[in-house]
């Protein structure tokens, strides 16, 4: 079993940074993929970005933008988040799968969330 926990939520302004992180445990940490998702209010969640050791993949929306990446020592993957919009606005969650997909319904764990609010 993989317990997961986010943090580094909040409110910033427009063009302003946020770095979320997600706490891993349960399981060897180099053995999951984990994967950022995000779900506007009255939205699907959405894939966000994913890293699997040196591999990372962005959503079209978030690349150039937001930056993913791990310590496996610190069992923790980070989401570093710049020039932040509105559009951002979303719970985001931490999840953790075996391979490597974009879509939710492929990871297994996931964690509780933490709120992102960006104002213009």
């Amino acid at each position: 079993q993989v317990q997961l926990v986010e943090s580094g939520g909040g409110l910033v302004q427009a063009g302003g940074s946020l770095r979320l992180s997600c706490a891993v445990s349960g399981r060897t940490f180099g053995s999951s993929v984990v994967g950022w998702f995000r779900q506007a209010r009255g939205k699907e969640r959405e894939f966000v970005a994913i890293i699997r050791w040196k591999y990372t993949v962005y959503a079209e929306s978030v690349k150039g933008r937001f930056t993913i990446s791990e310590d496996n020592a610190k069992n923790t993957v980070n989401l570093q988040m710049n020039n932040l919009n509105p559009e951002d606005t979303a719970v985001y969650y931490c999840a953790a799968g075996t391979a490597i997909q974009t879509t939710p319904a492929a990871y297994t764990y996931w964690g509780q969330g933490t709120q992102v609010t960006v104002s213009s």
